[in-house]
């Protein structure tokens, strides 16, 4: 058989649907790729918590729900924290690095730098960290930010250290954030690979990929975030 995968179109939601396909390819199951465009990449308006909750999975569980792809692939921190009636996690992968790290044009973040982030969660801890600095609300992939970045729009971004790994992207000055400096988003590093509950085929196939000790600390981040009522966002 012949999985079809729906994801986004950015560049990391590809490189993440093109890994879990190869991890099936790797068991002997043919996938293939679905693009596409969410309410999230079309607007990038949105702001607060409430507006990005689910906005980059929305069209992507509405198109495995009514069967045009066999399972969708999302970054879990993306996910809102209640599960889509008669859809399942099929599949949560080993988890990469959590942290996220900090990246800046010259290898140093002086007072009165400017720090580049749309996460309200990120604001609000580098705010705590570094008091000092001032904020630039900073949209878009990891390669439009890298970009303004090196342009000069701000003195530093906030990426995710899995991300870049799942992009191949090094900057040459970047340095990962303890715990200590940045919670991460409940999730984040995680791919969770959602399915149809009924759906027996696709989910003996996606049971290979599964790592058990992922899934369950996903689950608590996720039982953590519903009782909090955030999101991805959450300070």
């Amino acid at each position: 058989m012949t999985l079809r995968i729906g994801t986004r179109r950015s560049p990391l939601a590809i490189a993440q649907a093109t890994e879990v396909a190869e991890r099936l390819r790797a068991t002997g199951v043919e996938a293939e790729l679905v693009g596409i465009t969410t309410s999230g990449d079309r607007n990038t308006a949105v702001t607060g918590p409430a507006g990005l909750k689910g906005m980059f999975v929305a069209e992507i569980v509405r198109a495995l729900c009514d069967g045009e792809v066999d399972l969708a692939v999302h970054s879990a921190k993306d996910l809102p924290a209640e599960d889509e009636e008669g859809l399942v996690l099929g599949a949560v992968p080993e988890r990469a690095s959590p942290l996220d790290v900090l990246v800046t044009r010259d290898g140093d973040l002086r007072p009165g730098g400017v720090v580049g982030t749309s996460s309200l969660r990120r604001q609000a801890q580098v705010f705590r960290w570094r008091p000092d600095v001032f904020l630039n609300d900073l949209r878009g992939n990891v390669d439009t930010r890298l970009r303004k970045l090196a342009e000069g729009d701000v003195d530093a971004i906030v990426l995710a250290a899995a991300g870049l790994m799942r992009l191949g992207i090094v900057p040459e000055h970047a340095a990962p954030m303890s715990v200590a400096e940045m919670i991460p988003a409940p999730g984040q590093g995680c791919l969770a690979i959602q399915a149809r509950a009924e759906d027996a085929e696709t989910l003996g196939a996606l049971s290979a990929l599964d790592h058990a000790p992922t899934r369950t600390a996903l689950r608590a981040e996720r039982s953590l975030m519903r009782r909090l009522g955030g999101g991805c966002a959450l300070p």
